[in-house]
């Protein structure tokens, strides 16, 4: 199988997966408006490390998880439960006073890539995706299971990731002088994104019982 092709295949489905604004998106680009481009970057690599992680979890384990759900209604369930949590703390958030800029800016490069990784291990629908495409792709035949096409394909996904992450910080640091894109409202921004997620995960739960 040819491993550029597998790369691009990687590459382009997961820019495709993360192109709607999401928690993960809106969080770089928010990262990057208050404290720098550079803060930015180092949250959206610490993301693409758990996405390279969760893309093998599911290119490995695609068949297995395909044929036990109940792997999926756990995952749901537990994202359930956080992405309320989180709803709340946005919106909670968004009512508060801004810190002053001499507080906000303690924040280290290395707190934000540990954050990049914590946001995105609890944000566990890339494996679900993943599994679903690469079951899509061996039937296909475009793929097969191999360390290779799984390499190939993983690095395809964390560049697509890194990508569009690049894409939202480009966007938001030109419309930075729009009112929208203020510390307050994009923490209503957030909150909204993460309750939206939240019912549709509750639906499926409940198409589910």
């Amino acid at each position: 199988m040819d491993i550029t092709f597998l790369f691009l295949l990687g590459l382009f489905f997961a820019a495709i997966g993360i192109v709607p604004p999401g928690l993960l998106n809106m969080t770089v680009a928010k990262v990057s408006l208050k404290e720098g481009y550079a803060r930015g970057i180092m949250f959206s690599v610490g993301a693409c490390l758990i996405v390279a992680v969760q893309t093998s979890i599911a290119a490995v384990f695609a068949k297995y998880i395909s044929n036990h759900p109940d792997v999926v209604d756990v995952l749901q369930r537990a994202a359930f439960v956080i992405f309320v949590l989180m709803t709340i703390y946005f919106l909670v958030l968004a009512q508060r006073q801004p810190k002053p800029v001499e507080q906000q800016e303690a924040r280290s490069k290395q707190s934000r890539f540990f954050q990049g990784m914590f946001m995105s291990a609890i944000n566990v629908f890339p494996i679900p995706y993943q599994a679903y495409m690469t079951l899509t792709f061996a039937s296909f035949g475009w793929m097969e299971f191999d360390k290779i096409s799984i390499i190939s394909y993983v690095t395809g996904a964390v560049m697509g990731t890194f990508v569009m992450f690049y894409i939202y910080i480009f966007f938001f640091d030109k419309i930075k002088s729009k009112k929208f894109t203020t510390q307050k409202n994009m923490n209503y921004i957030i909150g909204a994104i993460t309750g939206i997620i939240a019912i549709i995960t509750l639906i499926k739960i409940i198409q589910e019982l």
